[in-house]
């Protein structure tokens, strides 16, 4: 038996609020009394997200409850000069962010490797510099959590369209083991019927270069049938990611040029013999060298001898 075909919204708001009055829609007056009820009906149901204003501020962080993205006034990151030992991946970072600021093909990036060496720090000063040099192509960032990769499609829909261009950015990622939300950032990067929007790359940090621990992987290859195929999937995510930089742990000789840099910028006074027995003390006490240790030894001398390196753009929070 064929169905009846179905009614407006505006029908069946009003035929809602007459039997919530107890009786049929009247030919006489009361029919305004209707109408008037189904529009307070209509104004009570959430109304649709509104579209982001993308002219508030040059930097987003995405909020999948709501599908908002909340404006970031003043992004924490640091002047590109103050990046030592990284110079090659650097310079091949900023290449690609300023093809793709011009409309040219440019890559999604995996910046993997040591911790504190700036991975971070480097996504956000290349958005910085990108950006100021190319206002025209109104390029964002926009941050993405670990925990939302799921919602990644929803993002898309959102920026699709948009006449800016957006850097979406993930910091620290990584999937365990029953973790399936990488297929979603799988679908995104290179497949699906849409596939990526044209206005939109995407840039990971991560401490893995597979973005999946070696005793997952070593784990399913124990106990597979064909321990091959059995990691194929997941270790083929960092294949979707056209540039892959690696940051590695720097030598006593970059920690300093990294310390040497800070002391320069915020123009603390310390005699350099001191300097590089304080600086070179403090990274043994932590075991490491690291730009993240730089800028602790930094804070702590600056602190010590009474000077502000609070501001724009002066803190760092690399992974």
């Amino acid at each position: 038996m064929a169905k009846s075909p179905p009614r407006s919204h505006k029908k069946a708001t009003k035929k809602a609020a007459a039997a919530a009055l107890g009786r049929r829609p009247a030919k006489d007056g009361s029919a305004e009394l209707l109408a008037r009820v189904a529009g307070a009906l209509e104004r009570l149901a959430p109304p649709p997200p509104a579209a982001p204003d993308f002219a508030t501020a040059e930097a987003f962080v995405w909020h999948p409850e709501g599908r908002k993205l909340a404006a970031v006034r003043r992004v924490n990151r640091v002047d590109m000069s103050l990046l030592k030992g990284i110079e090659r991946v650097r310079d091949l970072l900023v290449e690609n962010t300023e093809r793709f600021a011009r409309g040219l093909p440019a890559n999604n990036a995996l910046l993997w490797g040591a911790r504190g060496m700036g991975k971070s720090s480097l996504v956000k000063a290349a958005h910085a510099a990108i950006g100021a040099a190319h206002r025209s192509a109104g390029l964002k960032l926009i941050e993405i959590h670990r925990e939302d990769i799921e919602s990644l499609p929803d993002l898309m829909g959102l920026l699709r369209g948009a006449p800016q261009r957006f850097i979406v950015f993930c910091d620290d990622l990584s999937f365990d083991a029953e973790d399936t939300s990488y297929k979603s950032l799988k679908t995104m990067l290179e497949g699906g019927i849409e596939g990526r929007p044209e206005n939109v790359i995407f840039y990971a940090t991560s401490n893995r270069r597979h973005l999946l621990a070696r005793d997952m992987v070593e784990n399913e290859r124990s106990t597979a049938i064909n321990p091959g195929e059995a990691v194929e999937e997941k270790v083929s995510l960092s294949d979707r990611f056209g540039l892959w930089l690696g940051f590695h742990r720097c030598s006593q000789d970059e920690y300093l040029a990294m310390v040497e840099a800070y002391i320069g910028y915020y123009r603390i006074p310390l005699a350099s013999d001191e300097l590089r027995r304080e600086a070179l003390e403090w990274a043994t006490t932590r075991g490491a060298r690291s730009g993240r240790v730089a800028w602790q030894y930094v804070q702590d001398l600056a602190g010590r001898l009474g000077v502000k390196t609070a501001g724009e753009g002066r803190q760092r929070t690399d992974k």
